[in-house]
């Protein structure tokens, strides 16, 4: 991927596929071909494997002390959300540690 000097827009390979030309302003530039076979790419590359821990002790969220209305377990898992407009604070979210049970705690 090639960016152009002039605006910084993307550039693409030009005919002849010998020079890159910005679609945005026009200006050209050649190729270094090169310089373009060292370029690292995600093509051919192995995939990872996914490790789903959304059942582990530790969500790596942090915990308080809070009273789990379910259980009334004393430890839970936190976290904050925008969930209203962009002037108005944000909601906690409560997970028991025990139960899993989820609530939240609106500012009013």
């Amino acid at each position: 991927m090639e960016f152009c000097d002039e605006c910084g827009s993307m550039m693409k390979a030009g005919e002849g596929e010998d020079h890159w030309v910005c679609s945005s302003c026009g200006f050209e530039k050649g190729r270094d071909k090169q310089a373009e076979a060292q370029m690292v790419t995600t093509t051919g590359q192995e995939s990872s494997e996914i490790i789903d821990v959304s059942d582990a002790e530790d969500k790596g969220l942090p915990s308080t002390t809070a009273q789990c209305p379910e259980c009334d377990n004393d430890e839970a898992y936190w976290y904050m959300q925008q969930i209203r407009a962009a002037d108005e604070s944000e909601t906690r979210f409560f997970v028991c540690t025990e139960c899993e049970h989820k609530w939240r705690e609106d500012d009013h």
